[in-house]
């Protein structure tokens, strides 16, 4: 099959790659990009490993295609660091310890960080209902909830 040739957006750099139309978002981001932050841990848009945005919306990588991609916006676990300064969330997670085995953690930061672009001031329900779609098999999930509210609350305070 002929591959298809796709100019788009990836953590603000302009990026062209060459792709089976059947090849999922999640496949060229790791294997032809080399972003492997964005895990396959389902491949069934269950578990939320593949998070990236998508023009700012929150999409599964494994249920889109590659060349839906074309002239897209995709944000990725990769640009959330600015260089080699942590986003306040990495930081949050670090100091919660609200990581272990690493598969969900790239999703988890995605999503909480699109969460507190929509509101930086969400509830402790806000937080879990938002993260509902991302499955952490390791820490449970108070860590997790715990930094992305701590986060919020440091982002509001220094804005």
């Amino acid at each position: 099959m002929s591959k298809t040739h796709v100019t788009t957006k990836v953590n603000g750099d302009e990026v062209e790659f060459l792709c089976d139309p059947r090849e999922t978002l999640l496949d060229v981001l790791r294997d032809r990009l080399g972003l492997t932050g964005a895990k396959e841990g389902c491949g069934t848009g269950d578990c939320g490993a593949c998070s990236v945005t998508v023009d700012g919306r929150l999409v599964c990588s494994c249920l889109m295609l590659g060349v839906e991609a074309e002239g897209k916006e995709i944000g990725t676990v990769e640009g959330i660091a600015q260089g080699e300064t942590l986003h306040p969330l990495q930081k949050k997670f670090i100091e919660y310890a609200a990581l272990q085995c690493g598969i969900c953690t790239p999703g988890i930061l995605i999503a909480a960080k699109s969460l507190l672009e929509k509101n930086p001031a969400p509830t402790e329900t806000e937080v879990r209902y938002w993260l509902a779609g991302n499955l952490c098999r390791c820490t449970g999930y108070d860590k997790i909830i715990r930094a992305v509210m701590d986060t919020a609350a440091e982002m509001r305070e220094a804005s």
